[in-house]
């Protein structure tokens, strides 16, 4: 038998699997009104436990597992079509955002950050006070008395800001824009200062991550600082010959000269940057949804829950797994997806993920504002 002949079976084999497909999805949607009529819940875990033994038993001991991935495949698109039809009125609050405001915007740092470029990108008119540490910024936007946040969240060379996703879990914030900024580091010390006089250099963690080439290539040592403009405020107030990794514009703007430009480890080096709020706000045409969520101890959880975006035509931008605090292992996965809340097939999904998973939150649908 030649591959042709062998290849038009398959073919023929697949409009069977097709019509069978689709016959399977039609029955499903039947169990759901029946469900739905009944007050039954979609999920039913004794009747997957039931099938997946029968396909294993059913199936040659060489496709015992790939029968199992199949036929658990099967029953995910058909849990999602059924989710579909109980959640087709679903929708998500979220309120109209003004970025044009004169809004009270909590910034982590101090004036010259990078974190202050940012609160002026995306609230231009905001009224800025600015503070040493992210939690801070958090508390202030959560008990009121700031309006906004401003939080890294991601860089181009060092990657996820991992402060800001502890956070992120910890508290019920929500992201309501986000911008890109441009990172160009430099070292400054007091005027007279040499780089060989250098003692030891302080900057922000994501900061001396991002410039850790020239760090190693000078022989530099290093400590962490909550934030580059404040690491450049203690080299100000220092009696030793200390330097900072910071802007330029932070180095002139606080006196410091600046002993060496460019030092990052990559040329093209950007921050993302989120604002924060504590309730959902949304623009008219949000593009960007974020959600965090945890998954069982199973097999395939995390390929079985990405099904549900296939089946819902959904794209994901980006996941991100960071481990839980004081847990055996366990992590938090942060995801992005195109999309807005105002859709049915977005909302619907939110919905799903709500019901069926032990944590999930939606934090928030926003756009990046350039």
């Amino acid at each position: 038998m030649d591959l042709t002949s062998l290849r038009a079976q398959i073919n023929e084999t697949d409009k069977q699997i097709e019509a069978l497909f689709e016959k399977r999805m039609g029955l499903c949607m039947d169990v759901a009104e029946y469900k739905l009529q009944n007050g039954i819940e979609v999920f039913q875990s004794g009747r997957e436990r039931e099938i997946i033994e029968r396909v294993r038993s059913d199936m040659p001991g060489w496709l015992e597992n790939s029968g199992e991935v199949l036929f658990t495949t099967l029953m995910d698109i058909s849990k999602s079509l059924q989710y579909q039809r109980f959640f087709a009125n679903s929708d998500v609050d979220c309120k109209p955002l003004d970025l044009n405001a004169p809004a009270k915007v909590a910034v982590p740092g101090t004036a010259g950050s990078y974190s202050e470029e940012a609160a002026q990108k995306l609230l231009p008119k905001g009224i800025k006070t600015f503070f040493a540490d992210f939690e801070d910024v958090i508390r202030k936007v959560m008990n009121g008395e700031m309006d906004f946040g401003i939080l890294p969240i991601q860089n181009s060379t060092a990657g996820s800001v991992s402060r800001t996703y502890e956070l992120m879990k910890k508290y019920d914030l929500k992201i309501c824009a986000s911008t890109k900024v441009r990172i160009d580091h430099c070292l400054a010390a007091k005027a007279g200062t040499s780089l060989s006089d250098v003692s030891i250099v302080y900057s922000h963690t994501q900061a001396l991550m991002q410039c850790s080439e020239f760090l190693a290539a000078n022989k530099l040592k290093f400590h962490e600082h909550f934030n580059t403009a404040l690491a450049a405020d203690k080299v100000v107030e220092s009696s030793e010959p200390i330097a900072a990794i910071c802007s330029r514009r932070c180095a002139k703007d606080k006196g410091l000269e600046i002993l060496a430009e460019n030092i990052a480890n990559a040329n093209d080096n950007f921050t993302r940057f989120i604002l924060i709020s504590r309730e959902a706000l949304c623009p008219d045409d949000a593009d960007t949804i974020s959600v965090s969520l945890t998954l069982p101890h199973t097999r395939s959880a995390l390929y079985r829950m990405l099904t549900k975006f296939s089946v819902a035509g959904l794209n994901l931008t980006m996941i991100e797994s960071k481990p839980i605090a004081n847990s055996d292992f366990d992590v938090v996965f942060y995801l992005d997806f195109e999309g807005s809340i105002k859709t049915p097939e977005v909302a619907k999904l939110l919905t799903e993920l709500e019901n069926e998973l032990a944590f999930f939150r939606f934090l928030g649908n926003y756009k990046e504002i350039v």
